[in-house]
């Protein structure tokens, strides 16, 4: 009778534990579904000092009744006004994403007291005085000790504010060889080589730089664009301070993102810039098909090639979308489609003031229908 009651208790407990290991894993498969699942939206805003609390309530509220996850946020480098921003984009629900001009720095009040920290053209012209297609393109030199260690001392700064899930390297490039083609008649251009007025950086320490390396002069070259170690030279200007970024976050446990051009082939081609090499947790690639005088469905295959170019790495890619050129909703839905269904993790907007109520409506309903 003993051996029956110890028996049928064995078998109670034998049952019990695989209900529990049945539910375990059933929790288990769902949160890899959910995991599988998920996408992410964004928004990019440029934060105003003198915008409210009461404001930035009213305007996080309406981004998360929208659909949206998080928000991209520009504080002209301040630390101070994203420490003030963040509770307040985290209490509507609402990541946050420290937003800076990083190799680009107009009215950079501490670099401009240093007019040798800036890029120099082919022509021996500086960004100080003389910048390349607009006014507000006043590019630092990333090979430079000192506009580099002040660029990383502006990441640091804002990787030290609590609550923040990564800082977000803007303009983290060269100025543009090549305009992207449907910008070109605005300026009056015809970019079908690498002009030298375009071309960066000649200055002092990026020459003797290369000197010691590779024993030639990159100013005396007569055709840069074929001479491949002087291109991959700057390539490895810009990833050196990305993979340094990428350090200094990680000691504060945040993340390093960026936003980049479309995909690592045209990146590179048009402002030295290849973001498939890079130390970063996740990359934003901006693939604007106004911009490139392309169709919507543009933006499928430059989200798959950036997708393809990152295989193997534990990068995330989320497709920036630039609002202007649509037309509708419809159109908005259609770019948010073909970013999913090519391997985005998610899609971020420029910029928040460009979200009508229609296009936050399509977004809500284009993420409630995923789950």
């Amino acid at each position: 009778m003993k051996m029956y009651k110890i028996g049928a208790i064995l078998l109670l407990i034998t049952v019990f534990l695989s209900c529990n290991n049945t539910e375990a894993t059933k929790k288990e498969n769902k949160s890899t579904t959910e995991k599988k699942t998920s996408f992410d939206f964004g928004v990019w805003i440029t934060a105003k000092k003198g915008k409210t609390n009461e404001a930035y309530e009213k305007e996080f509220k309406k981004y998360k009744e929208g659909g949206l996850d998080e928000v991209l946020i520009n504080t002209l480098t301040d630390p101070k006004e994203l420490q003030r921003l963040v509770p307040i984009a985290k209490k509507a629900g609402l990541r946050v994403h420290a937003w800076i001009m990083t190799m680009n720095r107009p009215g950079d009040s501490i670099a401009l007291k240093h007019p040798e920290w800036y890029a120099v053209n082919k022509e021996g012209k500086s960004c100080f005085d003389s910048r390349p297609y607009v006014d507000y393109y006043q590019w630092l030199c990333p090979t430079n000790k000192e506009s580099r260690n002040h660029i990383l001392g502006l990441v640091e700064g804002l990787a030290k504010v609590e609550g923040i899930e990564s800082v977000h390297l803007d303009y983290i490039r060269y100025s543009d060889i090549f305009l992207p083609i449907g910008l070109l008649p605005k300026y009056n251009l015809k970019q079908e080589t690498e002009m030298p007025e375009f071309d960066y950086c000649y200055c002092d320490a990026c020459v003797s730089k290369f000197e010691e390396i590779h024993h030639k002069n990159p100013r005396e070259s007569k055709n840069p664009a074929i001479d491949m170690e002087w291109k991959n030279f700057r390539l490895n200007a810009v990833k050196a301070i990305v993979d340094d970024a990428y350090k200094i976050v990680k000691k504060h446990n945040k993340k390093l993102t960026a936003a980049v051009f479309p995909y690592p082939e045209m990146a590179d081609h048009m402002v030295r810039q290849r973001w498939d090499k890079w130390n970063i947790d996740e990359v934003y690639p901006m693939i604007y098909h106004g911009f490139y005088n392309e169709e919507i469905d543009w933006i499928a295959y430059a989200t798959k090639q950036g997708v393809e170019d990152l295989k193997g790495r534990n990068v995330g890619l989320n497709t920036a979308i630039y609002i202007p050129p649509f037309k509708s909703a419809e159109e908005l839905t259609e770019a948010m489609n073909y970013a999913k269904n090519n391997g985005a993790k998610g899609v971020a907007f420029y910029e928040g003031n460009n979200l009508t109520k229609e296009y936050l409506l399509a977004i809500k309903n284009f993420k409630m229908n995923l789950e």
